[in-house]
Order: C-alpha cells, then structure tokens, then sequence
C-alpha cells in the first residue's frame, strides 16, 4: 500500500472533541476502503497566514495513511464536501517522517 501524509484545516469555531470525531470519520472512511491510519498528530489551534473563508485562525491536524489510491481519492471527496474542513492537503511519501512534533534542531542531535 500506498504512504500517504495529509494534513487538514478544520474551522476555528468547533470544539476540539468535534475536530477529534471529525477526524475519526475520516480515519473510518480510510478503513472501510482497505487502509490504515497510522498516526494522527494533533496541532491545535493555530493563527492562518491569510483569512480562508473568513476564518483567521484553524484546527491544524496531521494523518499518515497507509491505504490504496481509491481510499485517497474517497477520502479527498469527502474533505472537499465538508464544510467543517477549511484546506487540507494530502501527499504521497516515500517514509513517513519520524520527527513530525520535533523541532530541526532535536532531530539533528539525535543522529
């Protein structure tokens, strides 16, 4: 199977257990279609460089996926229907990246 890393936006005016059950229907989408979310990073709420549909501030959270391209695909369907999510962006990777929560700085002393 195909490595995905996707991230998404979700408004500024849900509660935190909302973008978690948001994102949990998402993961069950991705499931239903033969994939597996591997891990789901939470950013929090975090300021927008520019406004997005009038929202200057958004929900930032993190999705490595391993699933086939018609689990993307559906998933990708269903993100740009829904109007909880902002912008999301989904793109395909070798690896996923070990050192997603830490700085540059941490990742390079450890080696």
């Amino acid at each position: 199977m195909n490595k995905y890393e996707s991230v998404l936006i979700a408004r500024q005016d849900l509660g935190a257990s909302q973008v978690n059950s948001l994102v949990s229907d998402f993961s069950k989408v991705i499931a239903d279609q033969g994939g597996e979310v591997v891990r789901v990073d939470n950013w929090g709420l975090k300021n927008l460089a520019y406004r997005i549909k009038k929202n200057r501030k958004g929900y930032y959270v993190l999705l490595n996926i391993s699933a086939p391209a018609t689990a993307i695909a559906e998933y990708e369907r269903l993100l740009r229907v829904n109007e909880d999510v902002i912008r999301y962006m989904t793109v395909k990777v070798d690896e996923f990246s070990e050192a997603a929560g830490e700085s540059a700085s941490e990742a390079a002393v450890e080696e």
